[in-house]
């Protein structure tokens, strides 16, 4: 049998982040000679940023994810839906059943019925809302309510359309998961970029666990 040995400096980094840990929850002190963690109100759960900025970060980190990212008002959002599937080539997409969105020109929406994986697989894409969007990490969060769908719909589909508004972005994980909150009991999807994995030579695929594709449309009414 051959006992393993761990070299200090790595115990020593793994102590002081558990004692960080400790001290940050209450129950124990920072590492000898150490300043200490944050203390729990020094911790950020509310953003800086709101407007055009919080908006600006968002698409920022999305497009760093590979996401194409067009911005919008109310009164464009119909021709900007129109002109993102018409440059996709997307004839026939699926929509959430509480999407309620005109059919642009050309383009034939499909209400999500219990469509079957062949079905869908068979679609040009999918158009959805977002329940919320966090700028810091550029990450959409979908939980199932009737203007996303099941789960299925934004999974199976290589192309991914998400309609974000400007209300519904904020800049923290934590003001994320305090919207959510009501809605825990659900199956949550987040979502930062297109569907992507790398081999252990970093060969990057996309499209293994869901759409090749993710464009976002920022709704900003100002």
């Amino acid at each position: 049998m051959v006992a393993r040995v761990w070299p200090e400096a790595i115990v020593n980094a793994r102590d002081e982040v558990l004692s960080r840990i400790r001290a940050a929850l209450g129950g124990g002190e920072a590492p000898h000679g150490d300043s200490g963690p944050p203390s729990a109100a020094e911790y950020r759960t509310r953003g800086e940023l709101d407007g055009g900025p919080l908006l600006d970060m968002l698409a920022e980190r999305l497009a760093d994810y590979r996401a194409a990212v067009r911005r919008t008002t109310p009164a464009d959002l119909q021709a900007t839906l129109a002109a993102a599937l018409t440059e996709r080539g997307a004839r026939r997409v699926v929509v959430p059943p509480g999407l309620d969105l005109p059919a642009p020109p050309g383009t034939e929406l499909i209400v999500d019925d219990d469509l079957s994986p062949h079905d869908l697989d068979a679609l040009d894409g999918v158009v959805t809302g977002a329940a919320v969007a966090i700028a810091q990490t550029g990450t959409i969060v979908l939980d199932g309510s009737p203007d996303q769908g099941r789960r299925a719909i934004t999974l199976v589909p290589d192309y991914h359309l998400c309609i974000v508004h400007a209300d519904q972005v904020v800049e923290l994980v934590p003001e994320a998961v305090g919207r959510l909150e009501p809605r825990a009991a659900r199956p949550l999807t987040w979502i930062s970029g297109p569907s992507a994995t790398s081999d252990i030579e970093l060969s990057r695929v996309e499209g293994v666990h869901g759409p090749r594709t993710l464009e976002v449309i920022l709704v900003d009414p100002t």
